[in-house]
């Protein structure tokens, strides 16, 4: 079976995310999709604004009703007394994808494969990334383009021990990122048809402003928020 991880913040979920894993689905023909809410992010200076357990909770109810949509606690952190009481929790480890990534493969059986769920802006910072090499071998990448981004940019974003050369990429900069780029040790998948201008940042301010979030969430999400009061004062 065809298996996808699809890790990040969700901070919180939304239509975005949703649409993104559907083409995933039908494009690489995935039996299952595991939502993996990031514990703690290593490369973002600003962690999520929302609890670990807020960001699973709300994972949870936007796939409810996809039995191949999977929450995943992978990343869990430890449950502490601070966390428990609502205080800010101690220092953690970040969470490494390559290391989630091991993990959810211990799970799987010998025949099934792993593809990994990411957009474009974050994929740009992969040579950025804990281990890139050895995460770019351990499953294949399912990248969510969008308009403005070329085959090149995809290809120069890879570590450098796998990024080909120039004369290799330069074709690639008058193609979209769009269709199968597939270079020795790794292989990229790109979705170039969802394009839904939906972000968490937009969904805070609209709580902020108290705007209906109807069509930037699930329903059941947009009630857990209102119910636990997230993002009120927040925009950022």
């Amino acid at each position: 079976m065809n298996i996808g991880l699809f890790g990040g913040t969700f901070d919180p979920i939304h239509r975005g995310h949703l649409a993104l894993a559907r083409a995933a689905m039908e494009r690489c023909s995935l039996g299952r999709v595991h939502f993996v809410p990031v514990g703690k992010h290593p490369l973002k200076g600003s962690q999520p604004l929302a609890t670990y357990f807020d960001r699973y909770a709300m994972v949870a109810l936007a796939t409810q009703e996809e039995k191949t949509f999977v929450p995943s606690l992978l990343e869990a952190p430890e449950l502490d007394s601070s966390q428990k009481s609502g205080k800010a929790s101690k220092e953690r480890t970040p969470n490494f994808s390559i290391d989630t990534v091991r993990k959810l493969k211990q799970t799987l059986k010998k025949n099934d494969r792993l593809f990994f769920l990411v957009g474009i802006d974050a994929f740009k910072d992969i040579a950025k990334w804990h281990e890139p090499v050895a995460l770019l071998r351990e499953c294949t990448f399912i990248v969510a383009s969008r308009p403005g981004f070329s085959l090149a940019d995809v290809a120069n974003s890879l570590p450098e021990k796998l990024r080909p050369s120039l004369a290799v990429t330069k074709p690639f900069q008058r193609q979209p990122a769009k269709g199968d780029l597939v270079l020795p040790g790794v292989t990229i998948h790109l979705l170039d048809s969802v394009n839904q201008a939906v972000s968490a940042t937009a969904i805070r301010q609209a709580v902020a402003a108290k705007r209906p979030l109807g069509k930037l969430v699930d329903s059941k999400v947009e009630q857990y928020i209102k119910k636990r009061r997230l993002y009120g004062k927040q925009i950022g």
